[in-house]
């Protein structure tokens, strides 16, 4: 039932709509369209009034927002900020609705209002002076002003006397005098008296027949077929692998070519070398002169600072030696001594390493093989567990959907009430929208108008500037290049003046630079005097250099000795240990082979990666091998180190030394 409603709750009703409006985030129709669905509650003519309200002081905030801040600005300055937006409908309903609800209805709604408050604005409001001054003008910036004084203000000015005795009695009203008042009686509506129907039966429900569900289909083969995609990954990885392997091994086999020399090979070489020493010497010392030796100043003052710095330090050593200081050839044989051992154990450490990697892999295949069977038990446990919570759900569902069916029976009956409210609310919307479209037509002849006399004005400017710049001028000028500006500066000369002294000034510049390239000229030829200097004792230097060599080079070929190392006992405990985990792990993967195709492509890879490490294990026996040849033959060794040296140019001297 619609309940009757003051008119007190019916302005604080519009103004706290107001307060929630936010013309920023919410446009004015959803705002209309939200405040309707909230006054479902009032009769008809009170929700027309109410939204009525809400637009008229959206729409006229601008003019509406002139009168109030005027207000709190002279006579409101206590007044609260929060009882704005109530002074805007105040002013809204004595503007624009004065004359529609009439006095008698407007005298009650103020009269149930706040009587201080309001008494103080109404009287600020309907003020002569006020409404034919400012609040005129200040409207008129927002409208025309013919129009503000026909619709507006006229119809103010005819209200005032009567408005003024409403503030008259609202004064009195607060002095406390008593003023008899003829009241009208008003009538009040009462409820008819009609007889109460009987609910009717809900009928029972159909009984909803089960939903049939559909035949399962079979799982598909593929789902037990690894894909091809993941084959064909397979195979380029493969390929890759056995790319890089290839690489690899032929890196290990032929590194170092320019001075690596085979082990099958080295007698052979060895017996040519011994035989004919002097036909092999001038073989090499054919190739050495063929090549020729380019070295830029760079690299021959350093080279003769390096020379200059090692004649001085064995200057220092004879200087030692005179007074007295020991030789230190037996300390660095010694060192050798040591250097070697260091060598022989940092081999022995890098085989035990390789050899613990190894027993690692060892283990890991060992657990990722009881990890397959631990996995295998707790898939079997998950299959029973899915299958009965797969049995749970389908009893969930249908009783979910036995109640889903009732309440949509229920709320089939309850929309059959809401399509007329529905429709009530679609005719106020179309009237709105008719207004709005209304008022915006006018507003756009307006702005028509205004922007054609505005084009017009431009056009007649427009006209008069044309017709200034057509007029002719004289734009001519003579000059005098003997003449001076005439700017009353200290410096200042004329044209002529001015390329004269360019001319000087270029001359003197000429000069200068022929100086400058004398002096570049005689410092260049000192600079290559220098450089003639340091080559010649460049190649003093290494003539001294090679022949010093070349002995030293004798005495180690005779003083050249060595044994093999032997084998690390930690080494032969390693491979002891990796053949043990090697049968085990083969007796494990003799027991998985009953597991299905999955078990299958873990066997190959690990087949495959155990093909993998024993390439890379065999690779690094032959670089140990190699290094231990290497490490042996100190003379193959000194002979790798002479031929790097004659192809680098550095010390192709000394074998010009033993020539000669």
């Amino acid at each position: 039932m619609v309940k009757m409603v003051s008119h007190r709750e019916l302005i604080a009703l519009i103004v706290q709509l107001l307060n929630k409006f936010n013309p920023e985030n919410q446009s004015l129709e959803d705002f209309l369209n939200e405040s309707a669905m909230m006054l479902q509650t009032l009769n008809v003519t009170e929700e027309k009034f109410v939204l009525d309200t809400l637009a008229g002081c959206t729409e006229y905030k601008s003019i509406l927002d002139v009168v109030v801040n005027a207000f709190y600005v002279q006579d409101g300055r206590y007044c609260p900020i929060s009882e704005r937006n109530l002074y805007i409908v105040i002013c809204y309903l004595a503007t624009f609705q004065l004359e529609e609800i009439g006095l008698q209805h407007f005298s009650r709604i103020v009269k149930s209002l706040d009587t201080a408050k309001v008494q103080q604005f109404l009287r600020f409001f309907f003020n002569d002076l006020y409404l034919n001054t400012w609040i005129k003008d200040e409207w008129s910036h927002f409208y025309d002003s013919v129009y503000v004084k026909e619709n507006w203000i006229d119809p103010l000015l005819r209200w005032q006397p009567k408005v003024q005795k409403l503030i008259e009695k609202l004064t009195d009203k607060l002095s406390n005098r008593t003023t008899t008042v003829k009241t009208l009686r008003v009538t009040q509506p009462k409820e008819f008296n009609l007889t109460v129907p009987k609910p009717r039966a809900i009928p029972p429900p159909s009984p909803a027949p089960l939903p049939v569900l559909p035949k399962r289909q079979p799982v598909p083969p593929s789902i037990y077929k690894p894909p091809k995609e993941r084959k064909q990954l397979e195979e380029i990885k493969t390929k890759n692998i056995q790319k890089a392997k290839d690489l690899l091994l032929k890196a290990n086999t032929n590194q170092f070519r320019c001075a690596v020399i085979k082990p099958e090979k080295r007698e052979n070489i060895q017996d040519s070398m011994e035989s004919k020493p002097a036909f092999k010497a001038q073989k090499i010392q054919s190739k050495i002169d063929n090549i020729p030796i380019k070295l830029n100043t760079a690299a021959i003052l350093r080279e003769g600072a390096l020379y200059q710095r090692k004649l001085e330090e064995e200057l220092r050593r004879i200087e030692n030696l005179q007074q007295g200081a020991g030789d230190p050839s037996e300390f660095l044989e010694w060192q050798k001594q040591m250097r070697g051992k260091d060598l022989e154990e940092q081999l022995a450490e890098i085989e035990c390493r390789r050899l613990q990697g190894k027993l690692s892999y060892e283990e890991a295949v060992l657990a990722h093989q009881n990890v397959i069977q631990e996995n295998k038990k707790k898939a079997d446990l998950l299959r029973e567990e899915k299958a009965e919570l797969m049995h749970l759900y389908a009893e969930k569902r249908l009783q979910e959907q036995r109640e889903m069916k009732e309440l949509v029976e229920h709320v089939m009956e309850g929309h059959k009430n809401v399509k007329q409210v529905k429709a009530k609310i679609q005719e106020h919307k179309q009237q709105l929208v008719q207004q709005v479209c209304e008022e915006s037509e006018e507003l756009l002849r307006q702005a028509l108008a205004e922007k054609e006399d505005q084009n017009r004005k431009r056009y007649e400017l427009i006209q008069q500037i044309r017709t200034i710049e057509s007029i002719p001028s004289i734009r001519h000028k003579f000059i005098d290049l003997t003449e001076t500006g005439g700017h009353g500066l200290f410096g200042e000369m004329s044209i002529v003046e001015l390329r004269e002294r360019l001319a000087l000034l270029k001359e003197a510049q000429k000069a200068a630079e022929e100086e400058k390239r004398d002096q570049i000229i005689h410092e260049k030829q000192a600079k290559e005097q220098l450089i003639l200097d340091k080559l010649d004792q460049i190649s003093q230097f290494r003539a001294e250099l090679g022949r010093a060599a070349a002995l030293k080079q004798e005495e180690k070929k005779k003083s050249q000795s060595g044994e093999r190392p032997m084998k690390d006992e930690r080494i032969l405990n390693l491979q002891k240990k990796i053949e043990e985990k090697t049968m085990e792990r083969k007796k494990q993967a003799g027991l998985l082979k009953i597991i299905p195709q999955k078990t299958r492509t873990v066997s190959n890879k690990d087949s495959f990666q155990w093909n993998h490490w024993k390439e890379l294990e065999q690779s690094r026996e032959r670089q140990f091998r190699i290094l231990q040849h290497g490490f042996m033959d100190r003379e193959a060794a000194q002979k790798r180190e002479l031929i790097m040296a004659a192809r680098s140019g550095a010390k192709a001297c000394v074998l010009r030394s033993d020539l000669k």
